[in-house]
């Protein structure tokens, strides 16, 4: 069985939205410093910085981050995350837990969580969190991915449209939630073997994940098992837009980690 992981926080600088983002000040941090705190507060054996420009390896450095400058080209995380694997030799059977560079608010116990989701090791190769909607307002929101799952946890369907569709409460109104029908928010916090990650980056983008834009949507195109587990603790804000970085500080000024 396998117990140690190690994370690799993606940490790309020209964000579209929000050019420097890794480096962006919250309340007397960088962003990417409060992502790896959190990272480095998890059970993880190793935590990995993984960037493309030199001025984030620089400040890595500065707070004491292990870090590995990647290639440019890369068009995702998860392609910067394999590199780092490769280059660090890291065993086929081995997890790492991909956490995104712009979650600082995401609870330590959550990446212990998706990790151990793995320890089967003939189980699936890939696993994601889920936290359950409550308010009708998210469900209809196309920014927060909607997940769907068998009886067993692994992933039917991810949609930014609402799933699955209650045809006759919906038909009367969208102001409420359906009774007895469980919605689940997905968290973007993934775990892989060290294997499987290889393969997924050596698929081409399938139809639906350019639909959707949901890079996790190749895993289900190609047949593979996406293991979905509801996730201990809702995560705080992540950073997408200016506006996010008032979330945060809020979320941090309410006690939270």
């Amino acid at each position: 069985m396998q117990n140690s992981f190690r994370v690799v926080i993606p940490a790309r600088y020209g964000a579209r939205r929000l050019p420097g983002k890794p480096l962006l000040d919250i309340g007397g941090k960088t962003l990417l410093a409060r992502v790896w705190e959190q990272a480095r507060a998890s059970a993880a054996s190793e935590v990995v910085v993984a960037t493309d420009d030199e001025r984030v390896l620089a400040h890595c450095r500065e707070i004491g981050a292990d870090a590995e400058l990647t290639a440019p080209h890369h068009q995702s995380g998860t392609e910067r995350i394999t590199e780092v694997a490769a280059a660090r030799g890291w065993a086929p059977d081995s997890i790492v837990v991909n956490l995104q560079g712009d979650e600082p608010c995401m609870p330590p116990e959550n990446i212990d969580q998706v990790a151990a989701a793995l320890t089967d090791a003939a189980g699936p190769e890939m696993a994601t969190l889920a936290t359950p909607i409550t308010a009708a307002g998210e469900l209809f929101d196309p920014h927060v991915v909607k997940v769907v799952t068998a009886a067993n946890g692994v992933a039917l369907y991810f949609s930014r449209a609402p799933v699955p569709w209650h045809r006759d409460e919906f038909l009367g109104s969208r102001a409420h939630l359906p009774r007895h029908t469980t919605f689940l928010r997905h968290i973007g916090l993934y775990a892989y073997r060290i294997a499987f990650l290889k393969r997924f980056v050596g698929w081409p983008p399938s139809p639906l994940e350019i639909a959707e834009s949901l890079e996790q949507l190749r895993v289900l195109w190609h047949g593979e098992p996406l293991q979905v587990v509801q996730a201990q603790s809702v995560p705080g804000p992540g950073v997408d837009t200016a506006d996010d970085v008032e979330a945060v500080l809020r979320w941090l000024a309410a006690g939270a980690r």
